[in-house]
């Protein structure tokens, strides 16, 4: 029989099987001598120990196409990150630096901004132009109204979505209005394993429907992009590429540099001045990380 992993916590795994449930199971051994840890995500092969308790073995991990470190997570399709347009106002320094993490991955990731029944005309136009311009999907909604959630559903069909944004922005609230009898079933199996329904250091698959999954994340402040270069960081800005190479010198950094076209489609709108400057801030910051 096979699964996908919906959820690991302390040694246990919750494997979703399409028309039967979610099953309880412990990895086999030769997986730790393998060192091979099963993800949240994964499709696995499980052999069935009680199906009246529910109960199994994971047996074989099937080939994973994408593996993500933070969160820990396999075979992901697409990530959705979700802010809120007002009350908090959007942290675009986060939300960049998502972006170039998944940029980093080659994953599509779709910019969704909730509470767009208390935001202005304008204060969304400003939005949809930052981040359409440089290719990403860009949807709004009302989770509060339950407005714009089908268009989100649309997007989801057929596909493994991450699902992150700091907390307080109505991620839980849309994974309820996406599919509310799906999460109360997972309610079910974290009171199971005695654990809150909203842990927030473990990622928790949701099916909701055949083939779509979504994974709730944990909420974060804060996002690390150490490990990448300040040389490298503009290749993570898809709305430089169509400008980089017209800039008078090879390897223009687009900070200080003279005739620079990238600056020059800032000035004239065409790059949003707001990810242009949260572009120099982490500039600065990587260029004063030491490295040995």
């Amino acid at each position: 029989m096979q699964g996908k992993i919906m959820k690991g916590i302390a040694g246990f795994y919750y494997v979703h099987v399409e028309g039967r449930g979610v099953y309880e199971c412990k990895a086999k051994g030769i997986f730790r001598k393998e060192g091979v840890k099963p993800l949240v995500g994964d499709n696995v092969e499980l052999d069935v120990l009680d199906d009246a308790e529910m109960l199994g073995n994971i047996r074989r991990i099937l080939p994973r196409k994408s593996v993500l470190v933070r969160p820990a997570v396999a075979n992901v399709d697409q990530a959705l990150i979700l802010f809120a347009i007002v009350k908090p106002n959007p942290n675009f320094n986060l939300l960049d630096r998502f972006l170039i993490r998944m940029e980093r991955l080659n994953l599509p990731t779709i910019v969704c901004f909730n509470k767009e029944d208390i935001a202005t005309p304008a204060e969304k136009e400003a939005l949809q132009g930052a981040y359409e311009t440089c290719g990403y999907q860009v949807l709004f909604l009302s989770v509060q109204e339950n407005r714009g959630v089908d268009e989100v559903k649309e997007r989801l069909a057929g596909k493994t979505t991450t699902l992150a944004g700091p907390s307080g922005v109505g991620k839980s609230s849309l994974i309820n209005l996406l599919s509310p009898e799906t999460h109360m079933e997972t309610g079910e199996i974290s009171q199971k394993i005695e654990r809150g329904r909203h842990t927030t250091r473990h990622s928790e698959m949701i099916a909701l429907g055949e083939g779509t999954y979504i994974m709730d994340t944990p909420g974060f402040t804060s996002l690390d992009i150490s490990e990448i270069t300040k040389e490298e960081l503009s290749g993570y800005y898809p709305e430089f590429q169509a400008y980089e190479p017209y800039c008078k010198f090879r390897g223009c950094a687009h900070i200080d540099e003279p005739s620079c076209k990238v600056k020059e489609a800032v000035e004239e709108g065409a790059i949003s001045r707001v990810r242009y400057e949260n572009y120099k801030v982490l500039y600065q910051e990587l260029k004063n990380i030491r490295r040995y």
